[in-house]
C-alpha cells in the first residue's frame, strides 16, 4: 500500500482508520447498543460511502486521457456542445499561481463562410512569370520606321520606294491616313553593339494552359499570333467599301519592297466590325472551319488606336466580282434551285441540265446556319426582304431595301471559294448584328434548307457552347477587353444561346434533317 503524499488523503486515511475499527467493536461485542454508539456508527457509515464516491470518481477522470489516443471512440468527438458560442470568442484558459494552466473542457468551433464565385474557364488563370531577357544583336544607332498605331510594342521597315499598288510612309498622307514618324523603338533594327533588352512586350493570344482549346488547330493559333504580334512593314490599298486597309506583315525573308504573297498581310477592318472575331470562334467551335483566323488589334490608321478586326488575307481565295465580290454569280431564285437538286450530295455527279455549280450541297446548310446565328444578311439577303432594316443597315444606304417585289433576281453576295477547293465556301464579311430583337429575326436565311449539320447542332444542345465562347474568346486578350471583359462577353453569348434556342425550335418545327457533313 502506497502511502498517501497530499493532506487531503491523510486526513481521509486518518478518519478512516479511526472509523473502521470503532465500526467493527461496536457490532462485535455484546454490549448495548447505545444511543451515542449508534450515532457514531452510522457518521462512520455516511463517511465511507462519501469516500467510495470519491474513490470512483478519480478512477473515472483517470481514465479518461486514455481514450484521447487513436482509438478515441466517435460518440465523444460528435458531442454537441448547445452552451458554446459558435463565433471563436470563448476567453483563453484560466492561468493560476504555480505557473500551471487550467484547460477548460470545452470545443473551439470556427465556421468557415462559403465564398461565391463564377466558374472557373479552364485555362484563364495566369500562372507567374519570370522576366525574360533576349540579346539583340545589331541593335539600331538610327531610327525605325514606326506606324502610330504599333509604336509601344513593334516596328516596321522604312520603304521608300514608289511601287504600283504600294503606299510607301511617306505618301500615307495622300491615302488619307496618318503619317508615319520616326521614333526610337526598343525593337528597332539598326547597327551598333549587343545590347540586353527586356521583352516587355506580352502576346496578346494569351494561352495559360498547356494546349489550346481542341477546336482551334495548331494552324489557327500560329495564325493568331502572327496577326497580333506581328510588326507592320507596309501598307496597301484594298478595294473595299468599308474603308478596311490592307496591312503587309514581316515575314521571315525580307524583300526589297514589302508586298502580301512573299510577306503575310492581314485586312484591319472598321472597329464596328468587331463581331467578325467572335464569328471566327463561334465558326470554329461549331466545327464549320469556314471562316479566316482573325484577332482585334489595335491600329491608328483607321481609327485612332481603337480596337479593330485584323482578318488574315488568304491568297488562295478565288478572283471575285467587284460588284458582289463573289466567284460564283448566283441569284435567289437559282439558289433555291440549287438546293432542290442538292448537288454534288453523297458523291452523286449532277446533270448538266440541273444547273449546279461546283459547291457541294451541305456548304449551304452551314452558311444558312451560321448566318443565322450572327443574323448576317450581306450574303443571302442583301436587299434585306427577310427582316426590317435599321438606317444604318448598308440596303437601306443604298436604296436596295425597297426592291423585294422580284426576289428571284436578287444577287447573292459574298459566296467565295478556293480555288484548289471548289467544292467548300470560304465565309467572308462575317459582320454579325447582336442587337437584333427576337421578333426581328430574318427567316428567309432558313429558307430551303431541309439538313443541317450534326457538328454544330449537337454543340447548340450540348448546353456547352457558353463556356467553349467564354474559354476561346479569352484567348484574344484586345477583344475581350474591348467588349468590358467577361460581363460584356456574357451578353453577346446570351443572344447567341437564344438564337439557338429558337434555331432548334425551327428544324423540331419543320422535320429538317441533322446529318454529318465531314466529307
Amino acid at each position: 500500500m502506497s502511502c498517501p503524499d497530499k493532506p487531503g488523503q491523510l486526513i481521509n486515511w486518518f478518519l478512516c482508520s479511526l472509523c473502521v475499527p470503532r465500526v467493527r467493536k461496536l457490532w462485535s461485542s455484546r454490549r448495548p447498543r447505545t444511543r451515542r454508539n449508534l450515532l457514531l456508527g452510522t457518521a462512520c457509515a455516511i463517511y465511507l460511502g462519501f469516500l467510495v464516491s470519491q474513490v470512483g470518481r478519480a478512477s473515472v477522470q483517470h481514465a479518461r486521457p486514455a481514450g484521447k489516443g487513436p482509438h478515441r471512440s466517435r460518440a465523444a468527438t460528435e458531442a454537441p456542445f448547445p452552451e458554446i458560442p459558435l463565433d471563436g470568442t470563448l476567453a483563453p484558459p484560466e492561468s493560476q499561481g504555480n505557473g500551471t494552466t487550467l484547460q477548460p473542457n470545452v470545443v473551439y468551433i470556427t465556421l468557415r463562410s462559403k465564398r461565391s464565385k463564377p466558374a472557373n474557364i479552364r485555362g484563364t488563370v495566369k500562372p507567374k512569370r519570370r522576366k525574360k531577357y533576349a540579346v539583340a544583336s545589331r541593335v539600331p544607332g538610327p531610327e525605325a520606321l514606326v506606324g502610330p498605331s504599333l509604336r509601344p510594342q513593334v516596328a516596321a521597315r522604312a520603304v521608300d520606294s514608289e511601287v504600283p499598288g504600294h503606299v510607301p510612309g511617306g505618301n500615307l498622307a495622300k491615302a488619307g491616313e496618318r503619317p508615319w514618324r520616326w521614333i526610337q523603338g526598343p525593337r528597332a533594327r539598326g547597327g551598333g553593339a549587343d545590347v540586353q533588352l527586356p521583352l516587355a512586350v506580352e502576346s496578346n493570344i494569351r494561352i495559360y494552359s498547356e494546349s489550346a482549346p481542341s477546336w482551334l488547330s495548331k494552324e489557327d493559333i500560329g495564325q493568331m499570333r502572327l496577326l497580333a504580334n506581328r510588326a507592320v512593314a507596309g501598307l496597301q490599298p484594298a478595294q473595299s467599301r468599308s474603308g478596311a486597309r490592307l496591312l503587309v506583315l514581316e515575314g521571315t525573308t525580307r524583300p526589297s519592297v514589302p508586298a502580301c504573297g512573299p510577306s503575310p498581310c492581314g485586312l484591319l477592318k472598321q472597329s464596328l466590325d468587331m463581331s467578325e472575331v467572335f464569328a471566327f470562334h463561334l465558326d470554329r467551335i461549331l466545327g464549320l472551319n469556314r471562316t479566316l483566323p482573325s484577332v482585334s488589334r489595335k491600329s491608328e490608321f483607321i481609327q485612332d488606336g481603337r480596337p479593330c478586326p485584323f482578318i488574315l488575307w488568304d491568297p488562295s481565295l478565288s478572283p471575285t466580282n467587284n460588284e458582289t465580290h463573289s466567284s460564283v454569280k448566283l441569284t435567289w431564285g437559282t439558289y433555291q434551285q440549287l438546293l432542290k437538286q442538292k448537288c454534288w450530295q453523297n458523291g452523286r455527279v449532277p446533270k448538266p441540265e440541273w444547273g449546279c455549280t461546283e459547291i457541294h450541297h451541305h456548304e449551304w446548310s452551314k452558311m444558312a446556319l451560321f448566318d443565322f446565328l450572327l443574323q448576317i444578311y450581306n450574303r443571302l439577303d442583301t436587299n434585306c426582304c427577310g427582316f426590317r432594316p435599321r438606317k444604318e443597315d448598308t440596303c437601306v444606304q443604298s436604296g436596295r431595301s425597297s426592291k423585294c417585289d422580284n426576289q428571284d433576281t436578287v444577287v447573292l453576295a459574298h459566296i467565295v471559294q478556293r480555288k484548289q477547293d471548289p467544292r467548300h465556301l470560304v465565309f467572308i464579311d462575317n459582320k454579325g448584328f447582336f442587337d437584333r430583337s427576337e421578333d426581328n429575326l430574318n427567316f428567309k436565311l432558313l429558307e430551303g434548307i431541309r439538313e443541317f449539320p450534326e457538328s454544330a447542332v449537337s454543340v447548340l444542345k450540348s448546353q456547352h457552347l457558353r463556356q467553349k465562347l467564354l474559354q476561346s474568346l479569352f484567348l484574344d486578350k484586345v477583344y475581350w477587353e474591348s467588349q468590358g471583359g467577361r460581363q460584356g462577353i456574357e451578353k453577346l453569348i446570351d443572344v447567341i444561346e437564344q438564337r439557338a434556342k429558337i434555331l432548334l425550335t425551327y428544324i423540331n418545327a419543320h422535320g429538317a434533317k441533322v446529318l454529318p457533313m465531314n466529307e
